[in-house]
């Protein structure tokens, strides 16, 4: 199951720069005018900061982080930031560490709750980031369910829980049909199940848009069609497959013959 979730990424770095919540009637809305210099300085740093991590210069975006905390200790989306660049970096105690910072200081945040929740996933503590998930989904003012259940559902399709994970995924595409991610996981996880059918029509969703078909969406339809018997379209999808991505790894895997 390794190979679940290509495009789980960006959701997860999208949730880092959003507060998740909605203003409530009892706090007042902030505008530029409000600004301190050091709300400002924190929050050029900080886009800096997600800027470097989003392009994998971990100890750059750790640099810029900590400028924009020494600007503005307490900032929440800087504290839930440093938790995953620690976890990128593969320090997991420095990143739990700041995850339960981070809920302590804001308890029930749903961006902090997702995020520590997928490192849990990843160090496969699969309970513990399904309750984190079932947390975050919880909070009435979340705006990106979607988003955690996409990762709930991957989660749970890694912990082997595949008829869970299927349930998970498709509350996932009942709520944002257009995101390719969803699309392909779910995919993946039908085809597990055996739900060929159901399998192809979501994958043939992102592969029959060019600009988002990748190695990883096309082999996975290229096994579903194989599984089908429809050996034109497997042989079609494996021409394409070559003649696109001649070093992706789903390239070699065909070539070799591993399908499974």
């Amino acid at each position: 199951m390794k190979r679940l979730l290509p495009l789980l990424l960006s959701a997860l770095l999208a949730g880092c720069a959003t507060t998740g919540t909605a203003p409530t009637a009892d706090r007042e809305i902030k505008t530029d005018s409000d600004q301190t210099d050091a709300d400002r300085r924190a929050a050029i740093r900080l886009e800096l900061a997600q800027g470097y991590f989003s392009r994998g210069q971990f100890s750059t975006a750790l640099d810029e982080l900590k400028l924009a905390q020494q600007a503005k200790p307490e900032m929440r989306e800087a504290v839930n930031l440093r938790g995953l660049i620690y976890a990128a970096m593969g320090d997991h105690q420095l990143a739990e560490d700041s995850f339960r910072r981070a809920l302590a200081a804001y308890p029930g945040d749903p961006d902090t709750l997702h995020n520590y929740g997928w490192f849990l996933c990843q160090r496969q503590r699969w309970e513990a980031a399904d309750s984190l998930f079932d947390q975050a989904l919880a909070q009435p003012t979340y705006r990106a369910p979607a988003r955690t259940l996409l990762a709930k559902g991957v989660c749970e399709a890694r912990a082997g829980r595949l008829l869970v994970a299927e349930k998970t995924l498709t509350r996932a595409f009942e709520l944002d049909p257009a995101s390719p991610a969803v699309a392909i996981n779910l995919s993946e996880v039908l085809f597990r199940n055996g739900e060929l059918q159901r399998a192809r029509f979501y994958v043939k969703r992102v592969n029959d848009q060019p600009e988002l078909l990748n190695a990883q969406s096309q082999w996975l339809q290229l096994r579903i069609e194989r599984k089908l018997g429809n050996t034109a379209a497997v042989d079609d999808l494996a021409q394409h497959l070559r003649r696109k991505f001649p070093q992706a790894p789903e390239t070699q895997a065909l070539d070799a013959g591993r399908y499974d």
